[in-house]
């Protein structure tokens, strides 16, 4: 069966390819911002935008005969509840100055879609505390890596310097990089498109 990742990420993408997953990645076929302020005007909680933002990309992709893969991560904070993409520098040392000395909750979901239906789901959860940062150490980081990590929630991306932030991290490697890995490999082999 033909695989179809509804994603240009080059995270996700470089998981499956790492895994030994033969993919196709194409472009969601949606307006996420749109579609996620829709999800959260409906109340929804952190992980079910997640999941409903997935199950949205996984169906934007037409493809008879294909499993269509969607996935998407969200960042919750305490009271400030879910936290976006930061849409500038100064969004993301501001982001960075929220979350230093807290711990913070990130859900990454994937979905599978096959002729327009969603099939299966999967929602997991990781909670990472950042370390007390000073405003020069943020300032530093930023001249570093803002390039890398603008398009990233919360301004940072663990498998580089991002990891310089945190003090504790609780959950899987995979899910806080945006994609639950394992159990998307368990699924894929128990429908037969790896080996088992």
């Amino acid at each position: 069966m033909k695989l179809i990742l509804a994603s240009l990420s080059e995270t996700r993408r470089n998981m499956l390819e790492a895994a030994g997953v033969k993919f196709e990645a194409r472009s969601a076929l949606i307006n996420e911002e749109k579609s996620k302020a829709e999800l959260r005007g409906d109340g929804l909680a952190a992980h079910a935008v997640a999941k409903g933002l997935a199950e949205i990309k996984a169906l934007s992709i037409d493809a008879p005969k294909a499993l269509v893969l969607g996935s998407d991560q969200t960042l919750e904070f305490g009271d400030f509840g879910m936290l976006d993409k930061p849409a500038s520098r100064a969004d993301a040392r501001s982001q960075l100055k929220l979350l230093r000395g807290k711990s913070h909750f990130l859900h990454s979901a994937v979905v599978a879609a096959e002729n327009g239906k969603i099939v299966w789901r999967q929602v997991d959860t990781a909670r990472l505390t950042m370390r007390p940062l000073s405003d020069e150490f943020i300032e530093r980081y930023l001249d570093l890596e803002y390039e890398d990590i603008r398009h990233s929630v919360g301004g940072y991306l663990i498998e580089g310097r991002g990891v310089q932030l945190f003090e504790w991290m609780e959950g899987n490697y995979f899910t806080i990089l945006g994609l639950p890995l394992l159990p998307l490999l368990a699924y894929l082999r128990e429908r037969g498109v790896l080996g088992s």
